[in-house]
């Protein structure tokens, strides 16, 4: 505990903390707004919620190469006090465009909270290699992913209770402007943190150095091996927590408060996960249970698929209850199965995310970290037109889960076999 709350570290896990769920926040809670109170119809709806999605991302393409440039070259301390004051500016945005009920708006916010995230994400990986001993680092990833996804769950679903309730828009722009303000002040504690090459000259053609950085990172094939490793991670992910609340309605004939529980499972099960990989490793960084994991997440998934198609009811007006739902003993092996693999996947990531940061040259990591955060986006967006190629093909979301569990073993064998060489 000694680890945890020292300043070396807290510091930064509840600056990310709250960055990430103030991500999670604004984006819920403007999907909510659209689909429930602003969008006129229903395709206007699912345009502007895949709009919402395409915009948060679309930095991460655009300015990942110039984050990279800058975390590398100014003190990382100093650039996050930077950018948790402009979130600040930002939720203010967001508190006018809540109120004027401007989707637009809102829209142009979420796209520079996306900017904000693209700057910050170099950073927070790059500062823990750099105040953290190598016997710390896997525990500190693992602080790091658990946190993420607990502030990702908090935020999903206070974004979409918050906004909904008769006061939402004083309740939300409250929340958004007192965590932002939360952030800043827990970014003054971070140490110092002296830029690793302060002479580094920033390139403005940003297509060109995102091109340039995915290439320079090729060079070092068990750095770039993880990127593609960790980006893959997220692919699936994606895909199963993007289905969450189809997969209740449509195919399991549940209430909201069944996704919600989906939701939790999964969370708790990446932090398990993580926790797990470092009481295993005993702190050291390598890959020996990564291919084990992916298989874990293969077998389970595939039992998610059986377990599904065996508890579909009928079609019905009334959609089970949590409580229903939680009553069948054949229902829990679906709440099993997704426990599993979310274990399996912090099990999977954490050391991946160790070795990036660790095997990385100590003047270039943010740059290796910010191609980390391309590539993610890359897969992401595969996996959002992956799932609409399935699903425009008439595949069943279980199906979709089946296909994912099916690739995602084909991946780890590959990876089995490069790590073996």
């Amino acid at each position: 505990m000694a680890f945890f709350t020292s300043r070396r570290f807290l510091p930064l896990f509840v600056t990310q903390f709250l960055g990430a769920f103030n991500d999670n926040l604004l984006k819920n809670s403007l999907v909510m707004l659209i689909t429930y109170k602003l969008a006129s119809a229903p395709n206007e709806s699912q345009l502007l919620v895949t709009a919402a999605a395409g915009l948060f991302i679309l930095p991460f393409f655009l300015f990942s190469a110039t984050a990279g440039q800058v975390s590398d070259k100014i003190d990382r301390a100093k650039i996050t006090r930077v950018i948790k004051f402009v979130e600040i500016i930002i939720m203010i945005a967001a508190t006018i465009g809540f109120y004027l009920s401007s989707i637009w708006f809102l829209m142009f916010v979420l796209f520079m909270m996306g900017v904000h995230s693209t700057f910050f994400g170099p950073i927070k990986f790059a500062l823990l290699p750099q105040h953290l001993k190598d016997d710390e680092l896997l525990l500190g990833n693992a602080y790091v992913e658990a946190g993420t996804f607990l502030a990702i769950l908090l935020g999903t679903i206070l974004g979409g209770i918050l906004i909904l309730h008769p006061q939402g828009i004083t309740f939300i722009s409250l929340a958004l402007l007192v965590v932002a303000i939360g952030g800043y002040i827990s970014s003054r504690y971070i140490p110092e943190s002296p830029a690793p090459e302060p002479l580094l000259i920033i390139k403005k053609n940003i297509w060109k150095e995102t091109w340039n950085i995915v290439g320079f990172a090729r060079k070092n094939k068990r750095v770039f091996l993880c990127i593609i490793g960790i980006s893959w991670f997220w692919l699936v992910g994606a895909t199963y927590l993007s289905q969450f609340s189809t997969y209740a309605k449509d195919v399991l004939y549940a209430e909201p408060e069944v996704v919600t529980l989906f939701l939790t499972v999964f969370s708790v099960g990446i932090g398990l996960g993580s926790f797990l990989c470092n009481k295993l490793l005993n702190g050291e960084i390598k890959s020996t249970y990564v291919p084990i994991a992916m298989l874990g997440m293969t077998l389970f998934g595939i039992d998610l698929y059986f377990a599904s198609i065996h508890n579909i009811p009928a079609a019905s007006e009334t959609l089970m209850s949590l409580k229903e739902f939680i009553s069948s003993f054949s229902r829990l092996r679906i709440l099993l199965d997704l426990l599993l693999i979310a274990i399996c996947a912090g099990l999977y990531i954490v050391p991946l995310y160790a070795i990036m940061q660790h095997d990385s040259d100590v003047n270039q990591r943010a740059r290796i970290i910010a191609a980390n955060n391309v590539v993610n986006a890359i897969f992401m967006v595969a996996a959002a037109i992956i799932t609409v190629v399935m699903l425009a093909s008439h595949f069943t979301i279980p199906q979709v889960f089946l296909f994912m569990a099916i690739a995602n073993g084909m991946v780890g064998v590959y990876i089995w076999r490069t790590l073996k060489k």
